[in-house]
């Protein structure tokens, strides 16, 4: 299948899958979509109720695809001083290739992100690795339904192919595995909001709330193992 890298709306590059038309990350900006889906969305408002706590914030990444999204997370936990532990699970990791002809690198002019994008992808799958005091990162090559995960994270970016490319990621039976995995009162965000993605949500027991959406998009989701749904 053939695979290219492109640019996106503001600046900030991404990979094409072209036969099937679908891209790892929005064409309307792949450093918005990130920062507004996963870390606006998702990573500050738990923050913002979970960095009193000792131990530090678990993330699980669906489709840690270029590592975009681990990268604007360490950007926001160093900016609050945050400590994160980050697994990210992919079954087809992007190649090395592929990753040189990406820009994130370059994204946050402020940071040491040249050093830290490039010990994120040089860091080893299958054994936890310090990226910085702050982050941790765990590469797991795996497919998504061998997850087995249970009450261990507090927030999940829901990043996996869309529902036209990829509907069986996006089912009842996936999100259950979500569900276990998250901790209670733990959270799981996604760019998506069709109806058939929020109705299995919620009918394997999550609190799901329609927020606006990312440029190009008018609604995301974000949705929360609420304690009143366990049993």
């Amino acid at each position: 299948m053939e695979r290219k890298i492109i640019t996106t709306a503001d600046g900030s590059k991404t990979i094409q899958l072209v036969e099937l038309d679908e891209q790892y990350h929005s064409l309307h900006g792949a450093l918005q979509e990130s920062q507004h889906v996963f870390i606006k969305h998702g990573l500050q408002p738990v923050l913002k109720t979970q960095l009193k706590d000792a131990e530090p914030i678990s993330i699980l990444e669906i489709g840690f695809g270029t590592g975009l999204n681990a990268m604007t997370t360490l950007i926001e936990a160093k900016a609050k001083k945050a400590s994160i532990y980050y697994v990210g699970v992919e079954a087809y990791p992007v190649s090395q290739e592929e990753i040189l002809e990406l820009n994130y690198d370059t994204l946050f002019s402020k940071e040491k992100t040249n050093t830290y994008f490039k010990k994120i992808h040089a860091s080893s799958w299958g054994k936890p690795q310090e990226i910085s005091s702050f982050f941790t990162l765990d590469k797991q090559q795996k497919f998504f339904h061998e997850i087995a995960d249970e009450n261990t994270f507090n927030l999940i970016y829901f990043d996996a192919f869309g529902p036209r490319v990829q509907p069986k990621l996006w089912t009842e039976s996936m999100f259950q595995i979500m569900f276990n995995s998250l901790k209670e009162g733990g959270v799981l965000v996604t760019y998506s909001a069709k109806g058939s993605v929020r109705r299995a949500m919620q009918s394997v027991g999550f609190l799901v709330e329609k927020l606006p959406g990312p440029p190009g998009k008018r609604e995301m989701l974000r949705c929360t193992k609420h304690p009143a749904t366990l049993t």
